[in-house]
């Protein structure tokens, strides 16, 4: 297992609704620091989030999209680059929807990061992509992508190996939680006990609240 591709973005214009947008992520050869981010931010040096109030902050400092799962997307949507779905880490090797809550992935020598939660797509995704019914699509196939937090800071290049540290005595994945939260809100009750979720997803869980997406 090992990061094929370490990608950044910064700020280019993009028709949504900030009118500008990092998602375009960009592979860098050279190594990328990580450490947590400040409010809001990514953890990622060098990486650009503009709409903060709904990306960024600790249980967002990185998302990784497998290479494999790309892979499927392109009879579809045609050539995808490494960074082409704005993941910070394209993955090779990586069952990132079958990753557990609050699994830990040592990155080369220092790098830490923990399992959080699935990404939820967005209009600015859509946008990017310039696919309509793009947000029902990426909901439907249910390959959502993971975003970590930053456990040990440090710096990753392309090519470092990844390790599994850590697996918590649960079995609630990315997928399941991407599932509750979307399609399945029967699966909702899973979630609750679940300490490595974040609050704010634990409380919708309680509250049998999926989200509404168009």
């Amino acid at each position: 297992m090992l990061a094929l591709s370490v990608n950044v973005g910064i700020a280019r214009p993009l028709a949504a609704k900030s009118g500008q947008s990092g998602i375009d992520k960009r592979p860098l050869h050279t190594p990328v620091a990580v450490r947590e981010p400040r409010a809001g931010g990514s953890g990622l040096a060098g990486d650009t989030i503009c709409d903060t109030a709904n990306h960024g902050s600790w249980d967002q400092a990185v998302y990784a999209y497998a290479r494999e799962d790309l892979d499927q997307w392109e009879p579809e949507l045609g050539a995808l680059r490494c960074g082409a779905f704005g993941e910070n880490l394209t993955t090779s090797g990586v069952d990132v929807t079958g990753a557990l809550i609050g699994e830990r992935w040592r990155i080369g020598r220092d790098v830490v990061l923990q399992v959080t939660v699935p990404r939820i797509p967005c209009r600015t995704f859509a946008v990017w992509l310039n696919r309509s019914g793009w947000v029902k699509t990426f909901v439907q196939r249910a390959v959502p992508g993971a975003y970590l937090s930053v456990v040990a800071p440090g710096s990753i290049s392309t090519g470092d190996a990844i390790d599994v540290e850590h697996r918590p005595d649960h079995d609630v994945t990315i997928g399941t939680v991407f599932r509750a939260l979307t399609t399945q809100p029967e699966l909702l009750p899973r979630l609750v006990d679940v300490p490595e979720l974040p609050e704010d997803v634990r409380s919708r869980a309680a509250a049998r609240s999926p989200y509404v997406l168009d």
